[in-house]
């Protein structure tokens, strides 16, 4: 028992410790060095409120780490942390090993949200709050199609999701069909890769509030989950309100890739491999599983940004990059595990 126990401390103590790991490593990666110590000199100069020559430091070392790198590295944690969960979350409640976090269509409604922002109003904060309002309607109108055969059976949710992806990828290519080609078109074009260099401040305020509540609510709701993915007919058997449950796991997820998508662009993979990732070494019992997904997922989005923003002059889209690293990595992980996990 004392052993078990001492296991999980270390275990969580590796949760806990690894992203801030990634995080520190990211300040200090770039085209302009920076050292560990001038990170936490920044950090205690921006906390005190002092000027940067009082405690040893230039200001351009200074802007670097406050204005430019903490914010886009804060962003990649929560970003990475709401794509991962939400799509173990997703993986669990359908009980299918290729669900991702946009499997009801969030991603679809915000890239048709983005699009029609960039039409109508041109405007990084409008472009935000569109994605985010189209990403949480799609998912209503998901949910909404599954429930036509009178009850929320998995299937139907699947089924209702694929339908709504469909009809907003048809909206969005109907409106880069009718946007400028010369500036409205390469906008919505790029948006859709993904990425965190033309973020500001407000916009990662505003995206933060329903992606921490979406990852904190999964986090309460873990072991619910356990007993959801068993099928709905064991839960019910345990007395599990299905429906009840089902919805408000749904929604969390949602809130959360919503508020990651609306800030960061179309990310792809990141939900559908990290899970894997983490089930070839913690499992599949969600207890240990939806804590895992988070830190995991927060260090492969910073990791993943740090390259695209240091590997050449020009900065290149994430949306890229994790193409291209997700694709091969998922084919090792199906023959690593044949499914042995599920």
């Amino acid at each position: 028992m004392k052993q078990k126990k001492n296991h999980n401390l270390i275990r969580t103590a590796v949760l806990i410790g690894l992203p801030l790991v990634f995080f520190l490593g990211a300040i200090c990666v770039g085209r302009y060095s920076v050292t560990p110590a001038e990170v936490v000199k920044s950090f205690w100069t921006a906390i005190c409120g002092k000027e940067p020559a009082d405690m040893g430091l230039s200001v351009q070392t200074f802007s670097v780490v406050m204005n430019l790198r903490f914010p886009r590295a804060l962003q990649g944690l929560l970003v990475g942390a709401a794509l991962a969960v939400s799509g173990a979350c997703f993986q669990s409640l359908f009980r299918n090993p290729l669900v991702s976090s946009g499997m009801l269509g969030v991603s679809n409604g915000a890239g048709f949200g983005a699009a029609l922002s960039i039409l109508l109003f041109n405007s990084m904060v409008m472009t935000s709050v569109f994605s985010f309002g189209f990403g949480i309607l799609a998912v209503i109108l998901a949910y909404l199609v599954g429930k036509v055969s009178g009850g929320t059976p998995t299937i139907t949710l699947v089924l209702g999701g694929t339908i709504i992806q469909s009809i907003f990828s048809a909206l969005l290519s109907l409106l880069k069909y009718i946007a400028d080609p010369y500036s409205q078109l390469p906008a919505i074009t790029f948006w859709l890769m993904g990425g965190m260099g033309s973020t500001e401040t407000r916009e990662l305020v505003f995206s933060s509030i329903p992606m921490l509540t979406g990852i904190i609510g999964m986090v309460l709701f873990r072991w619910r989950l356990n007993v959801l993915s068993m099928g709905d007919r064991e839960a019910k058997t345990l007395g599990l309100n299905v429906g009840l449950n089902k919805g408000i796991v749904i929604g969390f997820a949602t809130l959360a890739t919503a508020g990651a998508v609306c800030v960061s662009g179309v990310i792809g993979w990141v939900g559908l491999v990290v899970p894997h990732m983490c089930r070839m070494v913690i499992g599949s019992d969600n207890k240990w599983l939806i804590p895992a997904a988070i830190s995991v997922g927060a260090c492969f989005m910073v990791f993943v940004d740090t390259i695209c923003r240091t590997i050449t002059g020009a900065e290149i889209p994430l949306g890229i990059v994790t193409a291209i690293v997700g694709g091969p990595f998922f084919i090792y992980l199906l023959k690593k595990t044949k499914g042995s996990n599920w």
